[in-house]
């Protein structure tokens, strides 16, 4: 019998938070979730990043023996990439994100995992937590330096070990593969839940709602009643034989969605209507208050608008995001762009690069592949111009005839005189030479 998984993904803002860090992505063979860190300026950029690159791994056709090694490369490609992305931005020096994400091949699931986000597992009514919380408090309970109880109201219970971070040492990761069950019922979720909702009503609600949309949708409403202050994001996951699931699309919430900027849909808890006294939310249509001012205004007195600039960089990763959903889209895209080349200049020199000159959010889509000794000073100014705005070529012959082409726009070094001839009487009866008109050699720049 053939198994597949019927998902769905959620995510909310919480009740006090202003930006979601949190994201979420479920797909046919792929479950990610992930909770960034470092305050709202690098937070979501980390979980973005996380996902853009795991999302890939949904459209690849998977062995069953290299499952973890691709979960492997994927987080190692986002560790690489939050660490450059964090050397050119020293202001989001200690971004950071937890990780967890199962990968499925026929009915092996493997999963990868660091920080300390959970996945439970439901299995005949039971359930499991089957991550380990890379958190200060653990360890102490594991250690038998405090109760599970006084681990509830440690002051440094908010304390993670292990993170995919811009830590130039890269994270460790618990690894694990197992069985995919019929009628298994998966649950990934940030602390945002697990923190506010009991092991107990978790369990509770997995096994009274059958729809894994509607499932995910209570899980969140119990958070938001509990006061939700974190962001809450649930990946929901159940195993079923093919012949019973509908074609699915998937799934992605939270920060590194299109729909990010999506507010806390609130809760009719007491404490969500504490908080809403205390937090104008921007899902409240616009009205006035006795000032005159919007509501929306009032918001934006607190929460200042973001900057354009990180605006643009957050369309750029959702971007990568989106293109990661069209079946590996994301993964096939940058393996075709380096197969491409151009030419244009580092400011001095004419160079080659490697690529296409783009960017998606923190990830370069070109290299530098040969600097020449083509100095740009010494270029006419129409072919400065061709150069500064980039010249493409398919391959690396063409850039390098390109080059080669450039060259000879170059002004023609002036000849030296010639040597006065030995014999007179040759100079005096030398017949004279008729001189041509020099050929301007113009290269065609494609």
């Amino acid at each position: 019998m053939s198994v597949a998984l019927r998902y769905a993904a959620r995510s909310d803002v919480g009740l006090v938070r202003s930006v979601n860090q949190d994201s979420g992505y479920a797909g046919p063979q792929l479950l990610v979730l992930a909770d960034g860190m470092g305050g709202p300026a690098g937070g979501d950029i980390a979980s973005s990043v996380a996902v853009a690159h795991l999302a890939a791994l949904d459209g690849e056709a998977h062995g069953g023996d290299d499952l973890l090694d691709q979960l492997r490369h994927a987080v190692d490609a986002a560790h690489r990439d939050l660490v450059h992305y964090s050397s050119q931005r020293p202001e989001l020096h200690g971004l950071g994100t937890t990780v967890i994400a199962l990968l499925r091949s026929g009915r092996k699931l493997a999963m990868v995992h660091v920080g300390d986000s959970r996945a439970y597992l439901l299995r005949a009514g039971e359930l499991v937590q089957v991550t380990e919380d890379h958190t200060l408090v653990h360890h102490l309970v594991s250690t038998g330096q405090i109760t599970p109880e006084e681990a509830e109201e440690h002051p440094r219970r908010s304390v993670v070990l292990r993170v995919l971070s811009d830590d130039p040492s890269a994270p460790t990761l618990d690894e694990s593969v197992r069985e995919a069950r019929v009628d298994d019922r998966w649950l990934l979720c940030s602390d945002g839940l697990s923190s506010y909702v009991s092991t107990e009503t978790i369990a509770e609600t997995l096994r009274a709602e059958a729809d894994p949309g509607r499932c995910a949708d209570q899980l969140i409403d119990l958070a938001l009643r509990a006061g939700g202050p974190d962001n809450v994001t649930i990946v929901l996951a159940d195993v079923v034989d093919t012949t019973d699931l509908p074609e699915m699309a998937p799934q992605i919430v939270g920060a590194a969605a299109v729909d990010r900027e999506r507010p806390t849909r609130g809760g009719s808890g007491a404490a969500a209507r504490a908080a809403a006294l205390t937090r104008a939310t921007p899902s409240e249509e616009a009205g006035t208050d006795e000032s005159g001012r919007t509501e929306r205004d009032a918001l934006a007195a607190i929460d200042p608008p973001e900057p354009v600039l990180r605006k643009v960089l957050r369309w750029g990763i959702s971007a990568v995001v989106v293109l990661a959903l069209l079946a590996g889209a994301a993964t096939i895209g940058y393996r075709w762009s380096q197969t491409q080349y151009y030419v244009g200049t580092d400011g001095e020199h004419v160079v080659i690069y490697q690529g296409i000159p783009q960017e998606l959010g923190p990830l370069a889509l070109s290299d530098v592949h040969e600097v020449t000794d083509l100095a740009m000073a010494d270029l006419p100014t129409f072919a400065r111009s061709r150069v500064a705005g980039h010249i493409a070529a398919t391959s690396l012959d063409e850039a390098e005839e390109i080059v080669a082409g450039l060259r000879e726009q170059l002004p023609a070094e002036p000849s030296e005189p010639s040597e006065p001839s030995e014999d007179p009487s040759e100079d005096a009866t030398a017949s004279p030479t008729a001189i041509e008109p020099p050929i301007l050699l113009t290269a065609v720049l494609t």
